[in-house]
């Protein structure tokens, strides 16, 4: 376990992650593909890596549904392509 884990179980980070997920329901990849999809993660824009002033900053957070954090997310992090398609089909 990475030794900033901790943060996530902490108050603070429960209700910024609320007020992320009720103010952003939707998910952010999802609607850039004109798809409509519950959040469910409070995603960091920016990896924090540890950082307290990252990981608790509200502007450094976007709602996403766990598919496109576990798949889209994850290959952008690691400098990866990631191709997106829009309602019609076509590639963005």
């Amino acid at each position: 376990m990475r030794a900033w884990q901790h943060l996530y179980s902490t108050r603070r980070w429960k209700e910024l992650r609320r007020y992320q997920l009720i103010s952003e329901p939707l998910c952010r990849f999802c609607m850039q593909c004109d798809v409509v999809e519950s959040a469910t993660v409070a995603d960091h824009v920016k990896p924090h890596k540890g950082s307290e002033a990252l990981f608790y900053d509200p502007d450094n957070l976007q709602s996403l549904c766990a598919s496109c954090h576990n798949s889209a997310k994850q290959r952008m992090e690691l400098g990866q392509d990631v191709v997106t398609f829009a309602a019609d089909g076509w590639p963005r």
